[in-house]
Formats: structure tokens, C-alpha cells, sequence
């Protein structure tokens, strides 16, 4: 976590996340017209208790952005018992979960502000989000990426290009459409087969044939 938050890596206390998750609700009602006085009274806690949990806005907003990117799993695996069926698995786990995450209104609210603010240099949400969110995800599934190589699953020479590729596979054009305002529904079951999608095409791609 950044510099800023008094939280640090740690997972959030239950009382914590209702603060976090606080912060999410208000993005979504009230766009960018956050302050510490509108969370204190939405989380019905004083401001003083969230500097001591988070320093500041921005600790704040790195703990919410921390916060909803900790949903995105990238799943189980001993990577000394890899197999194609245990990485599918891990994969299409990074790829439902991201998605979900991703299509909710408060992913919506809260990368539509960090993509204003970043514009206006209104705050630092823009380089949060990037740090918290899209770098720490990627670095959240190149070891299993990475794992799938070592196992004989997967041959590519760059984690970070291999990445880039799948997370291409995954979302498409679905985030931007929704950054925009198209009103694409998503229910549980597309979502599971858009993931499932991605991951055939990336073994596909990048998949070692079995000898």
C-alpha cells in the first residue's frame, strides 16, 4: 500500500471494509465529490479514526482500490502437481472474478473518476488505481503464468507480454463499453463462459502441445 495508509498489506478489519465498501457506495451516488466528512458519516465513524486507519485521502483511496482488486483471485494451485486442469482452473478463477469485478457499479464509479481525475490532475486516484489495481492484478498471476511454464504447460518468453495478452482475452471491449455507458448485463453465467472463452484461447496461443 502506499505511503499514505496506516493499513498497510494487511487484510482490512470486518469494521475497516464497511468503511472501504463506504467509499465505494458514495463514488457510485455522488462521482467525485468525496470527502473524509461524507465517509465518516456514511460509515458512521468519526474522521478521526479514519486518519489513524489511513493517514489521509489518498491512504484512503489506496485502501478502497486495494480493497475491490482483492476480489479478483487468481485461485489454488501446487505448482509441483501443475497440470493443464489445475491451470485452466486458476485461470478461469483470475478471469471470472475479474470480470465480475470489473462489470460492478462500483469498478465503474471508481475507475470513471480515476480516469477524470488522472485528466484534470484533480488527485493521484488515476496512478492508485494503476498501481493498486491493473500492476498489483498482474503481478497477482504471472506466478501462476509463470508456474504453468515451469511445469512444460505454457511457452512464452515474457510473463508481462503472456499477461497482457490474456488480460486482452479476458476483458476485450467489455470495460471501456461500460466506461462509456453501454448497459452490456452481465449475470454469473456469462460470466463464467466469457472466462472459460478466454483461457481456451490463451492455451491456444501460448498452451504446449502434450507429447
Amino acid at each position: 500500500m502506499a505511503a499514505g495508509s496506516a493499513i498497510h498489506d494487511a487484510t482490512p478489519s470486518i469494521r475497516q471494509q464497511a468503511v472501504l465498501d463506504a467509499v465505494l457506495d458514495l463514488m457510485v451516488e455522488e462521482g467525485d465529490q468525496l470527502t473524509m466528512d461524507a465517509v465518516a458519516r456514511r460509515a458512521s465513524c468519526s474522521k478521526e479514526t479514519l486518519y489513524k486507519w489511513f493517514r489521509d485521502r489518498d491512504g484512503l483511496l489506496t485502501a478502497t482500490v486495494q480493497w475491490q482488486a482483492s476480489r479478483v483471485r487468481a485461485g489454488q494451485y501446487e505448482a509441483r502437481a501443475l497440470d493443464v486442469a489445475a491451470l485452466s482452473e486458476s485461470l478461469r478463477d483470475f478471469a471470472t472474478t475479474w470480470l465480475g469485478v470489473i462489470s460492478s457499479r462500483a469498478s465503474i464509479a471508481l475507475n470513471r473518476i480515476a480516469i477524470g481525475d488522472a485528466a484534470s490532475r484533480k488527485s493521484n486516484l488515476g496512478s492508485i488505481v494503476l498501481a493498486n489495481g491493473r500492476f498489483a492484478i498482474g503481478d497477482r498471476l504471472k506466478p501462476v503464468l509463470e508456474a504453468g511454464r515451469a511445469a512444460g504447460l505454457l511457452a512464452f518468453d515474457d510473463s508481462e507480454t503472456a499477461f497482457r495478452t490474456f488480460f486482452g482475452l479476458v476483458g476485450r471491449d467489455v470495460q471501456i463499453r461500460l466506461l462509456l455507458g453501454d448497459a452490456i448485463v452481465f449475470d454469473a453465467a456469462e460470466i463464467r463462459r466469457d472466462a472459460a472463452r478466454a483461457v481456451e484461447q490463451f492455451l491456444a496461443l501460448y498452451g504446449q502441445p502434450k507429447r
